[in-house]
């Protein structure tokens, strides 16, 4: 249906941004939360979930790559991984550019938001739906790691909306403690943290709720376009030091064994050993 009018996002009382929309392409309101796609004009077609901007076309990259590329290439040798939300497939596709990696198990509440991703959206996950070593699932995050054997997992990546509504449930203490359990023992877990800029308590928050669990919690920045306030935050958690200091030169090595040197646009191994050294106003809400 083609439009001539404006979507607004309001992130906070008194801020937000909008869009132009050229086409609106889906508008469903799912069991879990009301999805909208349109087609912007300056961002290629965009997704947002109860109102609020999950991912576009032009930035994607940003997120997605940082969201998975870190987290894989600090560990050095995670070959199992678990995905929890990230429907679009877009952390899905970069987890198995990874020739490590031999297990990917994606478990997304919403079966809708998968649905209208490969309609409208199909670009952002490519071929991963088919790749044999990808397992989507349809299901609760929450009840997929309280039953999944110990040590199951190298990896966990979080891809989920702001602690509210849906997403709630993946900031809590008995989530982070089957994430320890289920991970190995030199498993880490990443997870969005918001924009500290506006959004401080939900890093201090849930860092510290990460600490119960993990010995060695930190975050590490990226600059989505999108997602307005400054530098986004993904929470870091690992078993094992050194995880969030590996040095540049060790990086490159590693992405070049993963076989990903040169297919990225946001991430490098300068700019990943770079995103640990946080800002002041940051870095003063992770626990000491």
């Amino acid at each position: 249906m083609a439009t001539d009018s404006w979507i607004n996002e309001t992130l906070y009382p008194a801020w937000g941004q909008r869009f132009l929309v050229k086409r609106e392409l889906a508008r469903v309101q799912s069991d879990f939360q009301d999805i909208v796609i349109f087609e912007s004009d300056s961002h290629g077609r965009v997704m947002l979930l109860d109102g609020v901007v999950q991912i576009t076309e032009r930035d994607e990259f940003v997120y997605q790559e940082m969201l998975t590329h870190v987290p894989l290439l600090a560990h050095g040798a995670a070959a199992r991984v678990l995905i929890i939300g990230a429907g679009d497939g877009g952390v899905l596709r970069r987890v198995l550019m990874h020739k490590g990696v031999t297990q990917a198990v994606m478990v997304e509440i919403d079966g809708e938001v998968i649905r209208l991703a490969k309609e409208f959206l199909p670009a952002i996950a490519g071929d991963a739906w088919t790749d044999p070593r990808a397992e989507a699932i349809v299901g609760d995050g929450i009840d997929y790691v309280k039953r999944a054997p110990d040590a199951a997992f190298d990896a966990i990546i979080v891809d989920s909306t702001d602690p509210i509504g849906v997403g709630e449930v993946l900031f809590t203490d008995e989530f982070y403690a089957n994430c320890a359990r289920i991970l190995s023992a030199g498993g880490l877990i990443v997870n969005q943290c918001g924009v500290p800029f506006m959004q401080a308590d939900e890093l201090r928050e849930t860092s510290l709720r990460r600490r119960r669990f993990f010995p060695h919690v930190g975050a590490y920045v990226a600059a989505v376009p999108t997602y307005v306030g400054g530098y986004m935050t993904l929470g870091f958690a690992a078993k094992q030091p050194g995880l969030d200091a590996v040095p540049a030169e060790t990086i490159r090595a590693r992405a070049a064994a993963a076989g990903i040197l040169g297919t990225t646009e946001y991430w490098t191994p300068e700019g990943h050993a770079a995103a640990f050294h946080l800002p002041p106003y940051i870095a003063r809400h992770l626990p000491k």
